[in-house]
């Protein structure tokens, strides 16, 4: 009897070490806790500064006065007393043309008017005689009517005398051909010797502007407000004149300054036109150049400025990665303004640490990783 219960006992030994085994074979193996993975991103600073706001436009350079000389007279060019491409003012003497058959008139009608005072002036001390003499019926009320009809006469002809030798004074200045306005000579047209007609339809050369210029091109009615409001304002807006884009030229060719708003809309477009003078004393603006063009609409005072990667586009707002300990939040915010170089938001603060680049794989409380880089601020130089 023992010697069952005895086995019994090592049956229930061997059974437990066998369980025990198991269990210890099968058991879940402790695990130590494990942190989510760091990403690693660009970070940059929200810098508060005022920012000038612009408008883009291509634009066309004109003139403001460009003429082509024309005869007012037929006659022979006798003399070219400029060059092509020189520069004139207002006034120079440009070109002559033969004036001898008009100073021959001219000499006529002195001739005539000298001839008609002094008949004149022999009938006028007619009439003081007449006069005089009528006074004791020396001669009938006829005599003297009819001198005085003589001197009204002759004092009419003496007036159509003085008309034909304005007339003739006229067409003799015409011989000479002096600038209308201050400007460049184009390419001439006509070479001394030729005989010249009002009826030809090609002139001599023109004469344009080039100081000051002008340029002039369409923004969207919707600006309509905004120009009205710069056009009446104490200072004129500031206007700029690139060659191609302007984020690769430094240097605009000219800063001028809104001038005149046309008086409608084109139906076609939906556009409005736009004339900006600029002082252009270095000729850096030249009369039918294509310019890109950027007019100054306003200043965002004490903005909130990051580069255009800092901002995301969710699915009902505008939002960034705010950088909080080792982690990041997601902060909604409103895009005040934006072009191709930077945004202005509201929402942050100025001076919050921001993702630049990195967020695709960010979530709101994802740990992160700042590469070793100097945090990044948005370039002080706005695009003009």
């Amino acid at each position: 009897m023992r010697i069952s219960n005895n086995k019994i006992l090592l049956s229930l030994l061997i059974m437990t070490l066998i369980v025990t085994g198991i269990w210890l074979l099968t058991r879940p193996a402790k695990t130590k806790p494990t942190h989510a993975p760091t990403v690693p991103v660009r970070v940059i600073q929200v810098v508060q500064r005022d920012v000038p706001r612009y408008v883009s436009a291509i634009g066309a350079v004109l003139s403001l006065h460009s003429v082509m000389i024309r005869p007012q007279i037929d006659g022979i060019l006798t003399q070219l007393l400029v060059k092509e491409g020189q520069s004139v003012k207002a006034g120079d003497l440009l070109a002559t043309l033969d004036d001898r058959s008009i100073q021959a008139s001219l000499d006529q009608a002195n001739a005539q008017l000298g001839q008609n005072q002094a008949q004149l002036q022999v009938a006028q001390i007619d009439l003081k005689r007449y006069q005089l003499l009528s006074v004791d019926n020396g001669i009938s009320k006829q005599t003297l009517d009819q001198q005085q009809a003589l001197v009204n006469q002759l004092k009419a002809t003496a007036r159509g005398n003085q008309a034909a030798i304005a007339a003739a004074k006229v067409q003799l200045s015409y011989t000479h051909i002096h600038s209308p306005v201050t400007g460049r000579v184009g390419i001439r047209a006509v070479d001394p010797g030729n005989f010249l007609r009002v009826s030809d339809a090609q002139g001599l050369f023109s004469v344009t502007q080039i100081d000051p210029i002008a340029v002039e091109f369409s923004l969207p009615q919707q600006q309509l407000p905004t120009l009205h409001d710069l056009l009446e304002a104490k200072t004129p807006a500031l206007v700029k004149a690139f060659i191609g884009d302007s984020e690769h030229s430094i240097t605009p060719l000219g800063e001028g300054r809104l001038s005149l708003i046309d008086n409608q809309v084109s139906a076609t477009t939906g556009t409005i036109k736009v004339k900006a003078q600029f002082d252009n004393p270095q000729h850096t603006l030249w009369p039918g150049q294509l310019v890109n063009v950027e007019l100054q609409t306003g200043v965002e005072q004490n903005a909130l400025v990051v580069p255009p990667s800092v901002v995301q586009r969710g699915l009902d707002n505008y939002f960034v990665y705010r950088v909080k300990g080792d982690g990041v939040e997601s902060v909604p915010v409103r895009m005040v303004y934006q072009d191709t170089d930077l945004n202005i938001i509201s929402g942050v603060n100025g001076g919050d640490t921001l993702v630049s680049d990195g967020q695709s794989r960010l979530k709101p409380g994802s740990r992160i990783e700042v590469l070793h880089e100097p945090a990044q601020t948005p370039d002080a130089s706005v695009q003009p």
